[in-house]
């Protein structure tokens, strides 16, 4: 671990197209945190990245970089069947993770991680990162003040255009699917914000292959009695849109994706009204604040382990309900 006044030298699993934006820029604003390596398969594509951006060393196989002892904690950007398994040799290396969504392939094997990170004393983190902007906070306090009134429902989406089907987003092997894409966020959404996990009524999906969801939309039961819908495409007839709406007895809550959900409006007795979160601080700016806080100070994070858990649970249940195989670790 890092000396005292020493950043936190953390790896990159995976040269992944969302690394610079999710570690390496914010990292370069964070005086304790500092990119050290990355590994890919491929030497020489983990060098061409490093080069681009410069970091320090890089690995041609992922066991390298975990093996590193200047490395204190790995982000892992890989395919998502293979989240568990790296997360779990992380852990028994000693490093601290910020893994990607979703946690693992099913809630079996993000049972099987929690329990590993538990008897630990390693920070182990799901990257959902709007949980860390203070928009995400300011939802929860509004909804926890009574200003809605009873929750009664909530509907979150959040649908893409990827029409490359070629990508790991399609693959059944390596864990893909819509649900398992972008619906890994509406899932966590639904929770955060509905208080508690929710039973699945219902799910239909629309395929790419008999195994893969391109598109998939679920309802969902809260143990107080309130409902929901989540919905997610990756290729569908809807339009690209990332929303959410709680709705209660006494008022509404809609957010509005900029970049993602900096403002959201609300409707109540105390009339209508817009919040704005504009700021030059990203959510990945706070994610990773929130990890070294973690690291450094352990302060608490919002996206645990034990949380992980219960999204794969939901997920898992949905892709039952819909007549679809869950995923299974590469």
């Amino acid at each position: 671990m890092p000396d005292n006044g020493s950043p936190i030298a953390i790896g990159i699993l995976g040269a992944a197209r969302v690394a610079p934006a999710v570690i390496v820029k914010p990292a370069k604003k964070n005086a304790e945190v500092v990119v050290a390596a990355i590994a890919a398969r491929d030497l020489s594509r983990a060098q061409r990245f490093a080069a681009k951006h410069g970091i320090d060393r890089a690995h041609g196989s992922y066991q390298a970089l975990i093996d590193d002892p200047k490395v204190d904690a790995v982000y892992i950007a890989l395919p998502n069947a293979l989240h568990g398994r790296w997360t779990r040799a992380a852990l028994e290396a000693g490093k601290h993770v910020l893994c990607e969504k979703p946690f693992a392939a099913n809630a079996a094997e993000a049972r099987e991680i929690a329990d590993l990170a538990a008897k630990s004393d390693r920070v182990v983190m799901e990257a959902f990162h709007y949980r860390y902007h203070p928009f995400a906070s300011r939802v929860e306090q509004i909804i926890a003040s009574g200003e809605l009134g009873t929750l009664q429902r909530i509907e979150a989406a959040d649908c893409f255009w990827l029409p490359k089907f070629s990508s790991n987003a399609y693959n059944y092997s390596l864990g893909g699917g819509a649900l398992m894409d972008l619906g890994s966020y509406v899932v966590d959404m639904l929770r955060a914000f509905g208080g508690s996990t929710p039973e699945v009524v219902s799910a239909q999906a629309k395929l790419r292959d008999p195994k893969i969801d391109r598109a998939m939309t679920a309802e969902v039961r809260f143990a107080d009695g309130h409902t929901g819908r989540l919905r997610c495409s990756l290729w569908s007839s809807a339009p690209p849109h990332y929303t959410a709406k709680v709705v209660g007895d006494r008022g509404e809550l809609r957010l509005h994706p900029v970049i993602p959900f900096q403002q959201f409006s609300v409707r109540s007795a105390d009339g209508r009204r817009v919040e704005r979160f504009f700021r030059p601080r990203t959510t990945y700016d706070y994610q990773l604040e929130a990890f070294a806080s973690a690291v450094l100070r352990g302060e608490p994070v919002k996206t645990t382990p034990a949380a992980a858990v219960e999204n794969m649970t939901v997920i898992d249940a949905v892709y039952r309900a819909a007549g679809l195989p869950v995923r299974e670790p590469a």
